[in-house]
């Protein structure tokens, strides 16, 4: 996630410079037909395309963000989870079950990592045995939803503990309701990821955009003239980032600059976790050039 309070040019352009690049020559070859050949272009209404296009364009942002804030907000319910779960852990069971209330909270930290790793495509092992034994992560990591196996685990060693008479049904069903909350986050978090946005949304906009970004330097070569290529690509410009916009924020666990700082939110997560069974914790991740991630 971006954290700098002003958008650098720079990142910008070399997001669109391409597509940028190719219709800076267009506008060129446009301007220099103008005045060589002997007809002239008629006359379009540009107002017109581009105030429909800018509404299309703006639909489509408005949906991707709520995409990436309801990533956003989900995150936030597993933080708080995360630390309700510990919590609990710490304060339902008996001294004789420190082990286990460890074990409880070094496997929350594993499993909020390999969901990270699980949204972002990224190898899943070596996050989990960072906080966990090899014996204690096989049987999770054997499975095809890793993290999913690490939330069931807890649930198992939760109702051992039932068993052994260190925690009663209450107790055991208020940390069972702690689980249900953060599956069911997970589950919304693996909705978003595996499921696009319609095809239309994706294909019509920029469909839309790349046919009045053609159209602009003739319906503009006529006003300004020796100008049209300078003014065309910034008019361009100007749609061509809105359009990227939409692609940034469609996916808010992309793994970019732009995406939910997943890293940053799992090693509060960490933090909160280690500190509540007393142990040393890790410093919060700070931005790199301008990104948290």
């Amino acid at each position: 996630m971006i954290v700098d309070a002003t958008p650098r040019l720079s990142r910008l352009v070399a997001e669109v410079w391409k597509p940028l690049a190719v219709l800076f020559v267009w506008d060129v070859v446009v301007t220099v037909a103008y005045y060589v050949l002997p007809f002239k272009a008629p006359s379009l209404p540009l107002t017109l395309f581009g105030t429909a296009l800018a509404l299309f364009l703006g639909f489509r942002d408005n949906s991707a963000y709520q995409r990436w804030w309801e990533g956003r907000v989900l995150w936030g319910a597993m933080i708080n989870a995360s630390r309700n779960l510990a919590r609990e852990a710490r304060n339902f069971l008996p001294a004789e079950a420190n082990d286990l209330k460890r074990t409880i909270v070094l496997r929350q930290v594993a499993y909020v990592n390999a969901l990270r790793c699980q949204l972002r495509r990224q190898p899943r092992d070596a996050e989990v045995l960072r906080f966990l034994s090899e014996g204690e992560a096989t049987p999770a990591l054997a499975r095809t939803n890793v993290a999913n196996g690490l939330l069931d685990g807890t649930g198992k060693r939760i109702d051992n503990a039932r068993r052994e008479g260190w925690i009663d049904t209450i107790q055991q069903t208020r940390m069972e309701s702690v689980l249900v909350d953060i599956a069911n986050a997970q589950g919304g978090m693996e909705r978003l990821k595996n499921t696009p946005l319609p095809n239309q949304y994706r294909f019509f906009p920029t469909f839309f955009t790349h046919v009045f970004c053609v159209l602009l330097p003739i319906g503009l070569v006529e006003t300004l003239g020796f100008a049209t290529p300078l003014g065309s690509t910034i008019a361009g410009l100007m749609f061509l980032a809105v359009l990227q916009i939409g692609d940034d924020l469609v996916d808010p666990f992309a793994n970019t600059v732009h995406d939910v700082p997943l890293a940053a939110m799992c090693r509060t997560i960490e933090i909160d976790l280690l500190e509540a069974i007393g142990d040393p914790a890790p410093e919060p991740l700070t931005p790199v050039k301008g990104v948290l991630w």
